[in-house]
């Protein structure tokens, strides 16, 4: 449903109509739209887990929770969206902070800088593949071609740009975590 209708128009009342169920059903199960959301949160984090990392190292560690992250998020339609506002309300099994955090860890650092790079990586993470799928939305629509002038084969290569941004963004962050580990030694 998520991916027909997206997050705007996921409702209760809907998902209840498509389950053939009254909505009061589902609130048996969910306290409201937001506890929902958490658990469809905490399955699209679940859609491209890593299950260790063996020998590797911890920014390589990183790089392939970050990619996995992303490809998960970008599995579903407004997957970003669902969730940025799950980790905001605190709600869900946070299993993408801890993931990073778990990657993170081995580099040996001390506990704050851990939790506080995870959380940098996450929000970094969530909003660049936020905008990547608002931009994908826009272009499903025709909005960017038609409002820029700009030809559908222009999509490919705006994708591979996103693309690049987001390596360059892990690799930054990477780089700024390295150097804090060096100046904290």
């Amino acid at each position: 449903m998520l991916d027909e209708y997206g997050l705007p128009d996921l409702t209760m009342r809907r998902l209840a109509l498509t389950l053939n169920v009254q909505p009061s059903a589902l609130y048996w199960h969910f306290e409201n739209k937001q506890t929902l959301l958490a658990a469809v949160s905490d399955r699209i984090v679940r859609g491209t887990r890593v299950v260790h990392h063996g020998e590797t190292d911890w920014a390589s560690a990183v790089r392939i929770e970050a990619e996995a992250l992303r490809n998960a998020l970008l599995s579903f339609r407004d997957g970003a969206e669902v969730v940025l506002s799950s980790q905001a309300l605190g709600l869900g099994a946070g299993e993408a902070l801890a993931r990073l955090t778990a990657a993170i860890h081995l580099g040996d650092f001390d506990e704050r800088v851990e939790r506080a790079a995870a959380a940098a990586f996450l929000h970094f993470l969530l909003g660049h593949v936020s905008h990547e799928q608002q931009r994908i939305q826009a272009d499903s629509l025709g909005v960017v071609i038609s409002s820029q002038g700009a030809k559908p084969s222009d999509v490919d290569t705006e994708a591979r740009r996103e693309r690049d941004s987001f390596d360059f963004g892990v690799s930054l962050l990477i780089a700024g975590l390295a150097v804090q580990s060096e100046v904290a030694r």
